[in-house]
């Protein structure tokens, strides 16, 4: 299927949901934005099988979130994430853990499930503060995921139904999965390939050390767009990608994340762990980096073939520059900043104006 044809798909799933979704709310006291950015761009190849939408409760203007689906896989997700966050809030051996957004709604009328929390106002966007102050930031944030280890036989049993448990070989079954899917999907790229084996190898040498640090609870997708600051406190958005699994697993993405908007407080970190951890954590981190470098270069192969034009080429770009990366993680070398910058104004001009309107929306 063609990126317009899916776009098409996305357009026509999206305006039928939104009319019916906004009789709903309205009737619950509720009212949507007339601009639905989370919608757009993108989303249409990605998918999904439930909204992210932006509205008010009418009778006092407070700006809100609005999740909503009719999908069984959309709903089995909110309520997987609301399950989440009750339970986050009753981990009784993590010493310190993340505020939510108010739940305002919990609403059900079959086939919809809706959920409306309060929109979580920050002063300052993260990537607008100061080196010093996203470092810090950043750095309670882990210790925080840290401070919950089901490290007994009881905190295992209460997490695994809820979160779910990853132990190393859950990570080296993961990686070898996406290097097995990527060597059938892009074989115009052998040394892509030949990359992601080195990684794989050298998770499975290390697969110990992978152990060595399981049992933690870790925020899979931890980026800006999941969390918002408000006096120093953190408040989570997104509460389906929490799992007990590897520490660093969640400072992985982070990082790699960073590499590309900020590259200071990427090798900030990076120094941070080694300078004042153990060589056997910093050896961990850089296995979780691998790991999920491997993912990334995964998730643009698996969705390259439903591309067209410009978002194609964008795909392609990604997937050759995740390798590039990749290729610096396993070399233990810093990739040249112009070759990041390169690769951003590529992007950037390859991005459509609607993509480009909800990446900003999204920080």
């Amino acid at each position: 299927m063609t990126t317009d044809s899916l776009t098409q798909n996305w357009e026509e799933y999206c305006a039928t949901e939104l009319a019916r979704v906004r009789t709903m709310i309205t009737r619950l006291g509720f009212v949507l934005d007339n601009n639905q950015i989370h919608i757009g761009g993108e989303r249409a190849v990605i998918g999904g099988n439930k909204l992210v939408l932006m509205g008010k409760r009418i009778r006092d203007g407070k700006r809100v979130v609005i999740k909503a689906s009719s999908h069984r896989d959309g709903r089995s997700e909110m309520e997987h994430e609301r399950v989440c966050r009750m339970a986050l809030d009753q981990i009784r051996f993590a010493y310190h853990l993340f505020l939510s957004p108010e739940q305002l709604l919990w609403y059900s009328e079959d086939p919809y499930l809706i959920s409306i929390t309060a929109y979580v106002e920050q002063d300052c966007a993260f990537l607008d503060r100061t080196l010093v102050d996203q470092f810090f930031l950043a750095l309670n944030a882990f210790e925080t995921q840290e401070g919950a280890h089901a490290a007994t036989y009881e905190h295992t049993r209460m997490v695994r139904g809820t979160f779910g448990i990853w132990r190393a070989a859950d990570y080296l079954r993961s990686f070898e999965t996406y290097q097995r899917e990527c060597g059938q999907l892009i074989q115009h790229h052998p040394e892509i390939c030949t990359h992601l084996e080195q990684a794989r190898g050298i998770l499975h040498d290390q697969r110990q050390r992978i152990e060595q640090y399981t049992g933690f609870l870790t925020h899979t997708d931890f980026v800006p767009h999941n969390f918002r600051v408000v006096d120093r406190e953190i408040y989570l958005l997104d509460h389906s990608s929490i799992r007990f699994g590897n520490k660093y697993e969640g400072w992985a993405r982070f990082l790699n994340f960073m590499l590309l908007h900020h590259r200071d407080l990427e090798q900030a970190l990076v120094l941070y762990v080694k300078q004042n951890r153990t060589p056997e954590e910093s050896e961990t981190l850089h296995l979780m980096r691998l790991y999920r470098l491997g993912e990334i270069i995964w998730f643009y192969t698996k969705n390259l073939e439903k591309t067209t034009g410009d978002l194609h080429t964008l795909y392609e770009v990604r997937i050759l520059f995740w390798d590039e990366v990749l290729q610096s993680i396993l070399k233990n070398r810093l990739l040249p900043q112009e070759r990041i910058q390169a690769y951003q104004s590529l992007r950037n001009r390859l991005r459509s104006g609607e993509e480009k309107q909800r990446q900003q929306g999204l920080h």
